[in-house]
C-alpha cells in the first residue's frame, strides 16, 4: 500500500496501479462503484489521476487493509482534512497493535507453559487465550519435552482455574512489558530495568510451571531467537524486542553468578 504524494499530476491508471501495489481492475472497479474517480485529464482527453485522487487511493488501501468493508471505506476515505485522517489512521492503527499484543502474550504464555491440560471452559478459555487455542500445540509439547522434568513438573497447571490463569496472564504481560519499556527507552540489555524485568521473567515460569534456573531460563532465551514463532510473538510488540529479551536474559544470569 504505497502512494507517493509527491508524483506528478496526471497518472494512467496503470501507473497508479504500480505505485500503489494494486491490479488495474481493482482501479476500475473502484471507479464504477464510485469510490474512486480520475479526476484529471489528459491532453489527448483521456482520464488520469491526480495527487487528490491518489491522496483518497491511499486512505483507501489503509481501510482496507483493516479488513473495512466497501460501504466503511467510502464513508471514512471521503474528503476532509489530510490531518484529521491521519490522525484517525494512527488512532486504529495503535488500536490493532494493542489487540495483537494482547494477543501474542496469551500465545507467549501458553506455548512456555509446556503442559496443555488446561481446565477451563471453552468459554473462560476464550475469554483468556482470545483466539489462541493451546490445544493445537498439544502433540508437539509431548513430542519435544514429555521426557523433560520440567515438563513432567508442569502438570500442576492442570488444576488452575480461571482466575489463575487470568493473574498469571498479567504476571507474564507485567514482566516482558518492564523489558519492552527498558527497549523503548533506549537502555541497554543488561542495564538494571532490563534485568529486573527478565529476572520477574525467569521468577514468573519459576512460579507458575516449573522451575526455571538460570541455566533453563538461557536455554529459553536461545528458543526465543531460535523458533520464529517465540521471535514472532516478540516482535509483534517491538520490533527487535526478541533479541533484546535474549540479551537481557543473558546479562541477568551473568549478574547473578557475579
Amino acid at each position: 500500500m504505497v502512494c507517493h504524494m509527491g508524483e506528478p499530476r496526471g497518472l494512467t491508471v496503470g501507473a497508479v496501479a504500480r505505485l500503489a501495489g494494486v491490479t488495474v481492475r481493482t482501479l476500475h472497479h473502484y471507479d464504477e462503484i464510485g469510490l474512486l474517480h480520475p479526476n484529471g485529464r489528459s491532453e489527448a482527453g483521456y482520464r488520469q489521476y491526480t495527487d487528490d485522487d491518489l491522496e483518497r487511493l491511499q486512505r483507501i488501501l489503509f481501510y482496507r487493509e483493516l479488513e473495512f468493508g466497501l460501504d466503511q471505506r467510502q464513508a471514512l476515505a471521503g474528503n476532509g482534512d489530510s490531518l484529521v485522517h491521519l490522525r484517525q489512521q494512527h488512532r486504529l492503527l495503535q488500536e490493532r497493535i494493542h489487540r495483537l499484543s494482547r494477543l501474542s502474550d496469551a500465545a507467549a504464555l501458553a506455548m512456555e507453559a509446556h503442559q496443555m491440560n488446561i481446565k477451563l471452559t471453552p468459554e473462560e478459555r476464550l475469554e483468556v487465550f482470545g483466539t489462541f487455542n493451546p490445544d493445537d500445540h498439544a502433540a508437539e509439547v509431548d513430542e519435544r519435552w514429555g521426557t523433560t522434568d520440567a515438563y513432567r513438573e508442569s502438570a500442576r497447571t492442570a488444576g488452575y482455574s480461571k482466575a489463575d490463569w487470568v493473574r498469571i496472564k498479567a504476571e507474564g504481560e507485567a514482566a516482558t512489558r518492564a523489558m519492552a519499556d527498558a527497549m523503548a527507552a533506549g537502555l541497554a540489555a543488561d542495564s538494571a530495568a532490563a534485568m529486573d524485568g527478565a529476572e520477574a521473567h525467569r521468577r514468573q515460569i519459576d512460579a507458575a510451571f516449573y522451575r526455571c534456573s538460570y541455566e533453563m531460563h538461557l536455554g529459553l532465551a536461545a528458543m526465543y531467537l531460535a523458533d520464529p514463532r517465540f521471535s514472532a510473538t516478540y516482535e509483534a510488540i517491538a520490533p527487535g524486542l526478541a533479541q533484546y529479551v535474549h540479551d537481557a536474559i543473558l546479562a541477568n544470569a551473568a549478574r547473578h553468578k557475579g
